[in-house]
């Protein structure tokens, strides 16, 4: 999930300009980590100005800060929990909203990613390599010759059948 599909184009209620401003706007929906010197001296100049939404922006940073842990041993969870919670309901009271209630509503799976983070990197794998047999084939004529081919590609030899 990620915090910069809900951040508002800069609200029209604060800065009613600012939605012209393309360059703005892609500067606040980047990580702050990625913005050059020039970047994030013209993002808070622009922010500056707009006291409502440097406090969205802020929020928007901490979240996104949050929402990339990956595998915190128990303590470290424990700790960060709070963090996420209190940020939820500072966003709550904000244009965020909406933001604030789907984060409440998948507190649960987010607080397990952070303990058991998974990849199916290795499914993926196969079934790309599972595509490019039948591609090179051009399609088995019987299923079984796929099976076995698939099998064998996967270093996995079959029990024989009797």
């Amino acid at each position: 999930m990620s915090a910069n599909s809900k951040l508002p184009v800069p609200g029209q209620d604060h800065d009613p300009e600012g939605r012209k401003n393309r360059g703005l706007i892609s500067l606040m929906r980047r990580h702050e980590w990625r913005l050059s010197h020039q970047q994030r001296d013209n993002l808070s100049t622009y922010l500056n100005a707009f006291p409502v939404l440097n406090a969205l922006y802020e929020a928007k940073q901490r979240l996104n800060r949050l929402l990339l842990l990956k595998t915190l041993t128990r303590k470290r969870a424990e700790r960060a929990l709070p963090k996420l919670l209190r940020l939820i309901k500072q966003l709550h009271a904000s244009p965020l909203h909406r933001l604030a209630n789907t984060l409440t509503s998948w507190l649960e799976p987010v607080t397990a990613m952070w303990r058991f983070s998974k990849s199916n990197g290795v499914t993926e794998g196969f079934h790309n390599k599972m595509e490019m047999m039948s591609r090179r084939a051009y399609g088995f004529r019987n299923f079984e010759n796929y099976r076995l081919r698939v099998l064998t590609s996967s270093l996995w030899v079959p029990p024989p059948r009797w």
